[in-house]
């Protein structure tokens, strides 16, 4: 083969190297970005699902809150009646108690 034909060669082949290589780093940078947005992707998809769940688990915290606070209010009515009732009883007792008394101090002066 003579020598300006193995050279001419020699550059083809060095430009269907640099072609190979360039279409590589083409492909390689396609991947990397892809990569990224899918990666960006999974992120805010997790983001939300943890929003999500933060905003569940709010919403349940609540509501077990709202029940315990009911719960309370009930308890708490139900003694302030039994308080209520107690000393109504005792306020009828004293007054039977009072008006006993003064009644035996008005005999007692007569």
């Amino acid at each position: 083969m003579p020598r300006p034909e193995v050279l001419d060669r020699i550059k083809e082949a060095e430009t269907e190297a640099d072609d190979i290589v360039a279409e590589a780093e083409t492909e390689a940078d396609d991947i990397v970005a892809e990569a990224r947005e899918r990666a960006d992707e999974i992120r805010e998809q997790a983001r939300e699902e943890a929003e999500a769940d933060a905003q569940e688990r709010l919403e349940t915290a609540r509501e077990e809150i709202d029940a315990e606070r009911e719960e309370v209010l009930e308890e708490g009515d139900s003694e302030r009646e039994a308080l209520t009732t107690g000393a109504q009883q005792q306020v009828d007792e004293v007054v039977e108690y009072v008006v006993t008394q003064f009644e035996e101090a008005v005999h007692a002066q007569t």
